[in-house]
């Protein structure tokens, strides 16, 4: 299998979403680490096919990012697991990953499986709202993170402003606190700078929104993360 512990750089595909086969091809083909399919709501197994389908035809890695049982087919080189830590309600958490289990667990590869501790800062967004979270102060943020390295040992932190590009104080700060935890980063990203100064600090960077609203700008965001 693929050494994540060396990617920088990940793009996320929303299924949901619209996108020309000449952008996917440029995404496929861009020396992006991998490719994220996961999108909030809406997500669809005949979406999730299709998007796989093609993507099937390059070597990049590609991730499925559960966010409904519906959508989850084989296929995937790895599976995705968030587990929201800021959600009010421990559904978010646990009881959907447990639904999950019962219904799979028989099936299910557990070396394609990696849990991610969410930790969701855009209060406007629609996963904050969708996740029912409650935003976090730094100290509360840096806590989740320590958790998720010590407590629950998730081999993922991952810090989502989505839609909104984040604090890379806050970035930094947390990523002083982790060691075998990988930092995650998503949210805003939509220009070389902005993914050069937030991949001084996470261990990964993930470009999503800005592939539907500037694929141009977003495609920079792999030199510039790799150079």
């Amino acid at each position: 299998m693929y050494n994540m512990d060396e990617w920088k750089h990940v793009f996320k595909l929303d299924p949901a979403k619209d996108i020309s086969d000449e952008v996917l091809d440029q995404i496929c083909e861009s020396g992006t680490d991998a490719i994220i399919v996961g999108g909030t709501d809406e997500v669809t197994l005949d979406g999730v096919l299709q998007l796989l389908s093609y993507i099937r035809r390059y070597s990049v890695p590609v991730i499925l990012e559960i966010s409904n049982l519906e959508s989850v087919t084989p296929g995937f080189d790895y599976y995705f697991v968030p587990m929201v830590l800021n959600s009010q309600n421990k559904k978010w958490l646990v009881d959907k990953q447990h639904e999950a289990v019962v219904e799979y667990g028989d099936v299910i590869n557990w070396e394609e499986m990696y849990a991610e501790g969410y930790c969701i800062m855009n209060p406007e967004s629609k996963v904050f709202q969708h996740t029912d979270c409650s935003l976090p102060t730094e100290d509360e943020a840096i806590a989740y993170a320590r958790m998720a390295e010590h407590l629950f040992r998730l081999p993922f932190y991952y810090v989502e402003y989505s839609g909104k590009y984040g604090d890379p104080n806050l970035v930094e700060a947390i990523s002083n606190q982790l060691s075998n935890t990988k930092l995650i980063y998503g949210g805003g990203i939509s220009t070389k700078s902005q993914a050069e100064e937030m991949s001084q600090f996470a261990d990964m960077i993930v470009v999503g929104n800005a592939i539907y609203e500037n694929p141009k700008e977003a495609l920079k965001t792999v030199k510039a993360v790799k150079k």
